[in-house]
């Protein structure tokens, strides 16, 4: 038997468009000789759909739009893919009699893996784990189904199918998979839609690797590639063997179709890549299908000169292509002229719009009136976030103005320390690098030079990655002025957000009130892409008001 893994990016709610590149990835699959093609989770549908489901039309023209896609397969081939189902008299499925706590569906709706045969019955098998953590939320609105995994019986071969976080008992102690009989298995098939953190591949094979150990037989999983929201899905489906080896990893952050012949072991493994390329493609991708997904095309951002902004530019021209980029620069009373300099070699080096908006005319006439009506004549917090809200204010006439994306430049160690300001700095529809720590936007930046060294020049202009970093609000200012000195305030971060530690250092338990202070600011930041363990947004869900510090 030949098989492919077909990693997919599937747009959510788009069921027509999906199915129609299923279709496609099924012709290459056949011309390529495979009897079995493997989608991922939810790959018909989109994942996740949150409460879209509560929408009963959703299912309904999902659903029609499966039977149209089973109609039109190619005779001789098997087809998993995943898709949600409701129960029904008609319906192989059969609710879990434990009824998840919280449903609001008024029928019972499943997270299904659906194996598909022109001509035959469609075969459903239904997730039973549902992840109600982090940034998941199944159970809000899916039955469990009744069992861990189900057995598909295709070209004499048994096929055990699991849905993505069904074979993660191995990891957070759930003795379900350990129980499944070994016997009885020729091939385990994981479909998964399993996000992209930096530290998730380890996981993933650790688990993959002991399955395929507990079964005694190959493991293929095949992952969503794509982004939806802010969650990115970086795909790398894998192949192991009988033994725990991993024979293949498909692409990073694209769509990939491979093949894996049961007879002669042929995988088609792709070239390995170093962590901070997959990082940079992480970001990328989720730029573009923030954009791509939501309608569209152009991105802008305020261009300050300083390492946040700059990075912000390199990744948008990579999602997008230089003609759809713009860049603002916005100088004020307290710049160094450098900035402007710099933040123009930059913008002529990536071959993108840029725009010249000086703040200086529209700050004084501001101050003066604060000044006459506040009676605040010294310089102070209200005078820099005045800069910042009139810088706000320009990048959200351009988005008006030309129907473009305002991307935010703040990083996950500002936005942690509440070193934003609202409506200000903090504005924009995405935040590409509000989870990264400001040593990982140093990183991107190098990175970046490190691969721009064959033209013969840097791409980032030195100045940028070399200078201390300021918000440039009033003279000679410095971030160390107000916060930690980065490296300690990163290590915070990682420790009291990311892992969730106590305080224990003095920084720590600075940070520790800095983030209770400033939670009114997340709750009304930009979504973030996630890229971390634990990022902020939709995964992270403190309250704004209270006394608990710790």
């Amino acid at each position: 038997m030949r098989i492919a893994l077909a990693q997919i990016n599937s747009t959510l709610g788009d069921f027509s468009a999906n199915a129609e590149k299923m279709l496609e990835f099924v012709a290459r699959a056949q011309a390529r000789r495979c009897d079995l093609i493997v989608f991922p989770e939810l790959s018909l549908a989109g994942y996740p759909p949150n409460d879209l489901l509560e929408r009963e039309d959703f299912v309904t023209q999902q659903t029609k739009a499966l039977r149209d896609l089973h109609r039109r397969l190619p005779k001789g081939v098997g087809v998993l893919l995943g898709a949600i189902t409701a129960a029904g008299r008609s319906s192989t499925v059969k609710a879990d009699s434990r009824l998840q706590a919280g449903s609001l569906s008024r029928r019972p709706y499943f997270n299904s893996a659906v194996f598909l045969v022109r001509g035959q019955r469609p075969q459903i098998i239904s997730k039973h784990r549902l992840p109600n953590y982090d940034v998941f939320d199944e159970a809000r609105h899916l039955q469990a189904g009744a069992k861990l995994s189900g057995l598909v019986k295709w070209k004499g071969r048994k096929l055990r199918v699991s849905i993505c976080e069904d074979m993660w008992g191995w990891l957070d102690g759930d003795p379900s998979i350990r129980k499944l009989p070994r016997r009885g298995t020729d091939l385990f098939i994981n479909m998964s839609g399993s996000p992209f953190t930096r530290t998730k591949l380890i996981a993933r094979e650790e688990i993959i690797k002991r399955t395929a150990q507990h079964f005694r037989a190959p493991v293929l999983y095949v992952n969503m590639v794509g982004a939806q929201d802010e969650l990115i899905f970086d795909g790398r489906s894998m192949v192991f063997s009988a033994e725990g080896k991993c024979l293949s990893r498909l692409a990073a952050c694209e769509e990939d179709l491979g093949v894996y012949d049961w007879i002669t072991g042929e995988t088609g493994d792709r070239p390995a890549v170093e962590d901070i390329e997959v990082l940079r493609r992480a970001l990328v991708l989720g730029i573009r299908d923030f954009a791509r997904k939501t309608g569209m095309s152009k991105v802008h951002f305020g261009l300050s000169g300083g390492i946040d902004s700059a990075v912000v530019a390199c990744l948008s021209v990579d999602a997008l292509g230089p003609q759809s980029v713009t860049a603002i620069t916005m100088p004020g009373p307290f710049n160094d002229p450098r900035s402007l300099e710099v933040a123009q070699t930059l913008g002529r080096r990536l071959g993108i719009r840029m725009l010249n908006m000086p703040i200086e005319s529209t700050f004084k006439t501001m101050s003066e009136s604060v000044r006459d009506a506040l009676g605040l004549s010294d310089f102070g917090i209200v005078h820099e976030n005045l800069q910042a809200r009139i810088r706000g204010t320009l990048l959200m006439a351009v988005a008006n103005a030309h129907g473009s994306l305002l991307l935010n430049t703040g990083n996950k160690s500002e936005y942690a320390a509440g070193y934003t300001t609202l409506y200000g700095d903090q504005c924009g529809g995405l935040a590409p690098l509000g989870d990264l720590l400001k040593r990982e936007v140093y990183a991107l930046a190098e990175y970046y030079n490190r691969q721009y060294e064959s033209a013969g020049e840097e791409l980032i202009p030195r100045f940028i990655i070399d200078r201390p970093p300021s918000a440039e609000l009033r003279p000679n200012q410095k971030d160390q002025d107000s916060l930690p000195p980065y490296e300690e305030l990163d290590a915070a971060v990682e420790n009291i957000v990311q892992k969730r530690k106590l305080a224990k250092n003095k920084t720590e338990k600075w940070l520790v009130r800095a983030l209770a202070k400033s939670e009114f600011k997340r709750w009304q930041a930009p979504p973030v892409l996630k890229v971390s363990d634990h990022a902020f947004g939709r995964g992270r869900r403190m309250p704004i008001a209270g006394k608990f510090e710790g």
